[in-house]
């Protein structure tokens, strides 16, 4: 009943959005150029599809976001689950993950353009600084927040070394995880989307700067649509079904 509520809720929000929206466009306050009707902007989307220019911007994009997010999953969780435990490591590396952290992604695109030229190394390079340390604070964070009892409880049964993060810290802390990798998710595809605005390759980020160059900003509009419509669908399908799982697994949730 909840879910339909909400699926209700939502779509009436949604159905407004797009009623103000043709309000706003017919009552003609900016030119077309600036401002497009819903039907310009649902035009573009069934020509993007159709030519497969959409299709094949969407594929290089989940290309790269998967390699570079891949990655930086993988050592940010490392590196987030041993400078919570190991104090020389959470002083100096942990402190240096911290400010890094501070930089937006962007920032790191005119460095990787000067170390790995204009390729697709330099894109993957600002999707990994941007993911990464999100997701190693909030697994430091998440490992950080354990109640000591586990850990003592684990030694005082012998439990010690890799056991001891493998059998305690990790399952105890995967809630926390899960929230790190989605938070690292979302600094990914916007790093992601900043990087190909800015590199002439095949992607949706290119096809922005396309919509842009041709002075079309119902390209525009209907490119940004899929961005958001992609990243709302990872975030639906992959994170909070996950998180939903646990908390029913954990007792968290009725």
């Amino acid at each position: 009943m909840k879910n339909k509520d909400a699926r209700l809720q939502r779509g009436l929000f949604y159905a407004g959005l797009i009623l103000v929206w043709l309000g706003l466009a017919k009552a003609k306050l900016w030119p077309p150029y600036l401002f497009p009707a819903p039907a310009d902007v649902l035009v573009t989307l069934r020509q993007g599809f159709s030519d497969h220019s959409f299709a094949i911007g969407i594929l290089k994009s989940l290309r790269r976001i998967a390699l570079g997010y891949g990655f930086s999953a993988i050592v940010g969780i490392a590196l987030g689950l041993v400078t919570a435990r190991v104090r020389w490591m959470e002083n100096t590396v942990g402190s240096l993950v911290v400010g890094l952290q501070t930089l937006p992604s962007i920032c790191w695109l005119p460095a990787a353009i000067l170390w790995f030229g204009l390729s697709e190394g330099a894109i993957l390079f600002v999707v990994v600084m941007g993911a990464l340390m999100a997701i190693s604070i909030g697994t430091h964070d998440a490992v950080k927040n354990l109640p000591p009892i586990y850990i003592r409880a684990a030694r005082t049964m012998g439990v010690r070394g890799f056991r001891l993060y493998r059998e305690v810290i990790f399952p105890a802390a995967l809630p926390g995880i899960i929230s790190a990798m989605k938070q690292g998710w979302s600094f990914a595809w916007r790093s992601l989307m900043a990087g190909e605005l800015l590199f002439v390759s095949p992607g949706l980020g290119h096809l922005l700067q396309m919509g842009r160059d041709l002075n079309d900003i119902s390209l525009v509009v209907a490119v940004m649509i899929v961005i958001m419509a992609l990243g709302w669908s990872v975030d639906r399908l992959i994170f909070s079904a996950l998180e939903q799982r646990l908390r029913r697994q954990r007792g968290m949730s009725l």
